[in-house]
């Protein structure tokens, strides 16, 4: 199995990894929207055998924290075709967004998921707790990628534009 860039061709498929790995295609037609807005920013496959098997995308976040911008990220959907699940393809998507959100200077990537299984790479829910979302509950996780930043008493997060059209 191999990690690449999302390509011209990889439309259709990365529809149809995210269409059979969740119970309807909204995450499927997220992805779309994203692309078709310009925001998303990292979109990569897991492929093996020229088939794709996995799929995850970051989008830009506007967020602050204690009234100051924060540079953050939105990470999902990370899909995954369901006779591939738990051999640690999500695991491998996930952590090549982080690098990669690391490498570009990203301070923060904020996420819905399950905390069991996102707890692994650092995502928590006690960090996400102080942003005002619409998407805010047990399932809202937070990643700081900036050791340095202090973490805020209030903020505010909203996910890309799509997000509020599904």
């Amino acid at each position: 199995m191999k990690l690449r860039t999302e390509g011209t061709d990889d439309q259709q498929p990365i529809f149809a990894v995210n269409k059979a790995a969740f119970a309807t295609d909204a995450e499927a037609r997220l992805v779309d929207m994203l692309r078709e807005d310009g925001d998303l920013y990292f979109s990569q496959v897991a492929e093996e055998d020229g088939t794709i098997i996995g799929h995850i995308a970051l989008s830009p976040m506007d967020t602050t924290a204690d009234d100051r911008p924060v540079k953050a990220l939105g990470l999902g959907p990370v899909a995954v075709a369901p006779n591939r699940q738990h051999e640690g393809v999500g695991s491998q998507l996930v952590q090549a967004a982080i690098r990669w959100a690391q490498s570009q200077d990203w301070q923060l990537i904020i996420l819905l998921g399950n905390p069991r299984y996102y707890s692994r790479f650092g995502f928590s829910v006690e960090d996400a707790k102080p942003f005002a979302s619409p998407f805010a509950g047990p399932y809202f996780q937070a990643l700081w990628l900036d050791e340095t930043a202090q973490k805020p008493q209030s903020g505010r997060a909203e996910y890309a534009p799509a997000f509020g059209r599904l």
